[in-house]
């Protein structure tokens, strides 16, 4: 029997944990997911913290962008990643109209994150005009991650998924928005298609993680939306995506392995197929019984064909 502890690492990953990966300068590895398969091989990778994010408008039902998703759909995919994982932490993400509304509003949605998708955070896009709803939430007892820059539930106000804060005003709104959120009491902010250095300024300027998404390397963590990262989806690829592999193409060809073998009864083969010496098939129809059968036989009704030892 191995005398060897276990890592540091099979622990589960708390805000707290976050924090503390920022105060050592430990890196933040993150990605979406929207299943249990996915969230369990995610999990079993050593990814620190998972987000059930609301880009599964797009990448899971085919969506132009995210804000037909509704807060049903999130308690459904946030319930099903969290039952895949053991030590990731799982933000659930809120979506468009989920929060806006009113404060009281935000807060039940983000409790049923909480309660009934059972995660362990929520996530919500916005800047200061936001703080009092992270406020909210944040006495409730529930931990809230930030999200500004390019907010995608913002796409017809900002004109389109395109790069924020390149301008010295528009700079230095988004430095006072991440200034604020932390006063706030959200515990990390991501920060999505910022320039770098505008990213590295908010990532010295404030105590909690910065998770970066086309936001340069000096931010805390990095996440990416993990249909990009597999390369599950071959015609688009924004300039922050690098793609770890070709799932779309392996995908594809695996299938059509399959079809292939299928239509030629290559598949199944042997070493698929069950056998049995002792069954026989047995009559379930009166109708099907010989002419000469006993009245015995006939008297006897199976419902659906199954084998009987013999």
């Amino acid at each position: 029997m191995s005398t060897q502890p276990k890592p540091e690492a099979q622990k589960p990953v708390t805000i707290h944990s976050l924090r503390q990966m920022k105060t050592k300068a430990e890196r933040i590895a993150m990605v979406t997911a929207y299943d249990a398969t996915f969230a369990r091989l995610f999990d079993q990778a050593g990814i620190d913290a998972i987000l059930v994010g609301d880009s599964l408008g797009m990448v899971v039902q085919g969506q132009k962008n995210t804000l037909p998703v509704t807060m049903d759909e999130m308690v459904y995919h946030t319930r099903a990643v969290v039952r895949g994982v053991q030590r990731a932490h799982v933000i659930g993400d809120l979506p468009f109209m989920s929060y806006q509304g009113s404060d009281d509003e935000a807060l039940k949605n983000a409790g049923r994150l909480i309660q009934e998708g059972g995660a362990s955070s929520v996530k919500l896009e916005g800047g200061s005009e936001f703080a009092p709803v992270v406020q909210k939430i944040w006495r409730a007892g529930i931990p809230v991650m930030g999200h500004i820059g390019l907010t995608p539930q913002s796409v017809h106000k900002i004109g389109g998924f395109v790069v924020q804060g390149r301008d010295e005003d528009k700079a230095k709104k988004l430095f006072d928005d991440a200034l604020a959120l932390e006063q706030a009491g959200c515990y990390a902010i991501v920060l999505e298609a910022i320039p770098a250095e505008l990213a590295a300024d908010i990532t010295r300027a404030v105590s909690i993680p910065t998770i970066g998404i086309g936001a340069g390397k000096d931010c805390d963590g990095q996440i990416l939306v993990s249909y990009d990262l597999l390369g599950m989806i071959s015609d688009f690829k924004p300039k922050f995506v690098k793609k770890y592999a070709d799932l779309a193409t392996t995908i594809s060809d695996a299938t059509k392995s399959y079809v292939s073998e299928v239509r030629g009864a290559a598949f199944p083969a042997e070493e698929h197929t069950f056998h049995s010496k002792t069954m026989r098939v047995v009559r379930t129809r009166k109708d099907d019984k010989p002419a000469d059968a006993p009245e015995s036989e006939a008297d006897a009704e199976v419902s659906g064909l199954y084998g009987v030892p013999v």
